[in-house]
């Protein structure tokens, strides 16, 4: 199975951070993400808050996916991001200032978007 069959499917977070800052799991449960074969929905309490196409690619730490933003929160923005599975976990490490992160982290005084998923059954 490639990665574009394994990333297939329906994602919530389990977790995330942003810049340092632990997402709240009040608000972190309530997103989930679907992703297609080259496209990526995300849905906060069920409504479609962003909504647009993805890419895979290498990086020198790790695997990566590059957004670009078509509809919604994000719409006209590229994000680089690195990604890894475990087990029926995927991890994310987003670069909201359109640098590819170079590890799997969020720390204080970066625009690292860092979120854990679980896959929906």
């Amino acid at each position: 199975m490639d990665d574009s069959a394994a990333l297939a499917g329906h994602w919530q977070i389990v977790s995330a951070e942003l810049a340092g800052e632990t997402m709240p799991d009040l608000v972190a449960h309530k997103i989930e993400v679907e992703l297609t074969q080259d496209t990526y929905t995300v849905r906060f309490d069920g409504e479609i808050a962003d909504h647009g196409t993805f890419t895979l690619g290498d990086h020198p730490t790790a695997k990566a996916l590059t957004l670009k933003g078509v509809a919604g929160t994000n719409a006209g923005r590229t994000i680089p991001a690195i990604y890894r599975f475990e087990g029926e976990h995927l991890h994310i490490c987003y670069g909201l200032d359109g640098v590819t992160p170079a590890e799997f982290a969020s720390k204080p005084g970066t625009a690292h978007f860092f979120a854990s998923y679980r896959r929906k059954l």
